[in-house]
């Protein structure tokens, strides 16, 4: 399971400089209120058929209710979740996160988009999906040299799965 230090991770020397502390306040005080809502529904979700349409989950509900910016907050603190507690329970989250990264023309800044590139560093290779998010975010912004290029982003690893030892 890969760990994500929150603050510390926004805060530290790294491959981006660190944001200003009222900008990663900014930041978290927007997930904060989007936070119990995403719990809920992905609490809600977890337990019901995994290919019900996306649309028909309470995730689903939940950004469909959101505008721009909420949706925006609500990608930024799924992405955060599951880089903090990325394993097999994330499985609702990570879809979450695909289907925000799906939609066009959500505003992202590049403050937003650098603070999820920090986490997704931080939280190593472990964490397949970790630049799902992030990518498609950069891709919207407005002037693209406020990030490294797509050669510059690390090669996504995607772990191998072990096989049951069956010589037993």
């Amino acid at each position: 399971m890969a760990s994500v230090a929150g603050w510390a991770a926004a805060s530290t020397q790294g491959a981006f400089p660190p944001l200003p502390r009222a900008v990663a306040q900014s930041l978290y005080r927007r997930m904060r209120a989007v936070a119990p809502a995403a719990v809920g529904a992905i609490e809600r979700d977890r337990v019901t058929d995994p290919e019900q349409a996306f649309s028909d989950t309470a995730c689903g509900r939940l950004a469909g209710s959101l505008d721009d910016a909420g949706l925006r907050a609500l990608g930024m603190w799924t992405h955060h979740w599951c880089m903090r507690f990325y394993d097999d329970d994330t499985r609702v989250g990570r879809r979450l996160v695909r289907e925000i990264a799906a939609r066009p023309g959500l505003g992202w800044t590049a403050d937003e988009v650098h603070w999820m590139l920090r986490e997704s560093f931080s939280a190593g290779p472990a964490a397949a999906d970790r630049f799902t998010l992030p990518r498609a975010a950069s891709a919207q912004l407005a002037r693209a040299d406020e990030l490294p290029s797509a050669a510059q982003w690390p090669e996504v690893e995607v772990p191998r799965q072990r096989r049951p030892d069956l010589s037993g």
